[in-house]
């Protein structure tokens, strides 16, 4: 199938020929659904700290950044903000010259109340000699839409969403970058320094370098911290071959082979490589302007606080395994706590089994890394969400699991998405140090059988690309997980343009 040139391509991006054979395998044929238990809910495995156990969990993580630990804030940022604007292209496109649907009405409505309209103004004024006010007057609605968009104009259209302008204040006007360099400040800064990590696309990484060597002094004087940015690319490893429907490998016009991004479930190994005990995951966009920063900061507290709880019993359970002289009042114990606080199920035959066979597999279960998962009440936002699973050992545990994961056919799994009463929203705190200071390879702790297949395209010919497991569901399937509930005031996500007029996106408040 592959020829020497193939063999060669394949070689320099650091891919096995065994790992291209897989991938084509599952071009060809799918991957499996999962087995579901249930919708995770308060009633199952979701935690709802009282007031009271939140004060205590938001304490210990202010105890445990004392102790001097090492903490990331890992923002997945690649990727341009094109998706964001989809609206704003067809309109350009678009046969009549006016704003005729209502997202076309509510963006020129609420043009005021962007925190890129200075920027779109002068632009505005560079290219047309005119402001957006008067190109309103005049009709002239197309063009200001590619003031904002093109390359001439603010290119808003290639750009890394990081760096659009989201937030106008008194003084200033920031980008999701900025303001995740603000949380990181807020709720992860240890030792005096504050650590926060971006992943971000090759062609963006200079734009990214400079917006924070423009910043970064001053945020730090602000909040009397060292701010350590640093950035990685998606590895060329991670790309996935493209394929044809029945297997065989997609080439391009000039018979080599097609290789495409393999998803941010690729990131697992930017991850893995973090330098840290503790690390944030939060999208890029999911940020809001300082006067509605409180709910979000406590809220990153209270879940990094159960975290270094949970992970602390862990390790006392396992150094307790350790011991050698372990009692089978001591095993059951520790398998208690890993069927009432970590929710994974205890195989009903590990009751007879052997006193070695229920350490081994009380081993087996907590050694692994461990994550504590924000979810928020389902307001029917697209996404993943909350369930208890059934892993390839035929033990059921928490997962966070996409709609593509899920049989269509099977119609108690659709309802339990359909009625599932919560929603993940990217909101992470993750343990990946073992409980002998080693970091997890986190790649062993991947299923590589929850891939996603798409239809795209290529120089107009149909090809099917695949992508490896998502960061948060796939990638982390053999991970200790606990779903924690948190305030719906804390998931404030920018898929459109819109949502940026929405209140919780406005940095000034009307008077």
């Amino acid at each position: 199938m592959f020829t020497q040139h193939d063999i060669e391509q394949i070689g320099n991006r650091g891919i096995a020929i065994e790992e291209i054979n897989r991938q084509l395998e599952h071009i060809k044929n799918g991957f499996p659904y999962l087995r579901l238990e249930a919708a995770a809910s308060v009633e199952n495995c979701i935690m709802v700290p009282t007031d009271e156990e939140a004060r205590v969990y938001r304490n210990t993580w202010g105890d445990y950044l004392d102790e001097g630990h090492r903490v990331v804030k890992f923002v997945p940022a690649s990727g341009a903000a094109s998706r964001m604007f989809k609206n704003l292209f067809s309109f350009i496109s678009a046969d009549y010259d006016e704003p005729t649907t209502d997202f076309e009405r509510a963006f020129f409505d609420g043009i005021k109340h962007f925190a890129f309209r200075e920027a779109l103004c002068a632009k505005c004024r560079d290219l047309y000699g005119k402001r957006i006010m008067q190109l309103k007057q005049e009709g002239r609605y197309k063009d200001i839409v590619r003031a904002l968009l093109m390359p001439e104009g603010l290119n808003y259209g290639n750009l890394p969403k990081g760096l659009l302008q989201f937030h106008e204040y008194d003084n200033e006007v920031r980008t999701p970058m900025e303001e995740h360099l603000v949380e990181a400040a807020l709720y992860a800064a240890s030792n005096g320094e504050a650590n926060v990590h971006f992943t971000v696309s090759h062609d963006h990484m200079p734009l990214f370098r400079a917006k924070v060597e423009q910043v970064i002094k001053e945020y730090e004087s602000r909040y009397g911290i060292c701010i350590n940015a640093s950035f990685s690319e998606q590895k060329p490893s991670t790309d996935t071959i493209a394929g044809n429907a029945d297997g065989t490998p997609f080439r391009q016009e000039d018979g080599t082979l097609l290789f495409r991004p393999g998803g941010h479930g690729s990131l697992i190994e930017n991850l893995g490589e973090m330098d840290a005990d503790v690390v944030f995951i939060k999208n890029i966009d999911n940020v809001v302007p300082d006067r509605l920063k409180a709910p979000t900061v406590d809220s990153k507290k209270l879940l990094a606080g159960i975290l270094v709880s949970i992970q602390q019993q862990a390790f006392e359970c396992l150094e307790s395994l350790d011991e050698g002289n372990t009692t089978i009042e001591t095993v059951e114990n520790i398998l208690g706590f890993i069927a009432n606080v970590l929710h994974v199920s205890i195989p009903e035959g590990l009751s007879a089994a052997s006193l070695d066979e229920k350490i081994s597999f009380a081993k087996r279960k907590l050694n692994r890394p461990m994550r504590v998962c924000g979810v928020v009440k389902n307001v029917g936002e697209p996404g993943g969400g909350p369930f208890l699973a059934y892993g390839s050992d035929g033990t059921v545990q928490p997962q966070i699991l996409e709609s593509s994961q899920i049989d269509k056919n099977n119609d108690d799994y659709v309802n339990m998405f359909k009625n599932g009463t919560h929603f993940n929203p990217v909101d992470l705190v993750c343990a990946i140090r073992d409980y002998k200071g080693q970091r997890f390879n986190l790649s062993d702790f991947v299923d590589e059988q929850t891939g996603f297949i798409s239809d795209k395209s290529a120089a107009g010919r149909e090809l099917k690309a695949l992508e490896r497991p998502g960061l948060w569901n796939g990638a982390m399937s053999d991970w200790n997980t606990v779903f924690v509930e948190v305030p719906l005031d804390t998931f404030n996500p920018v898929k459109t343009v819109n949502d940026l007029l929405r209140p919780q996106h406005q940095g000034k408040v009307e008077e």
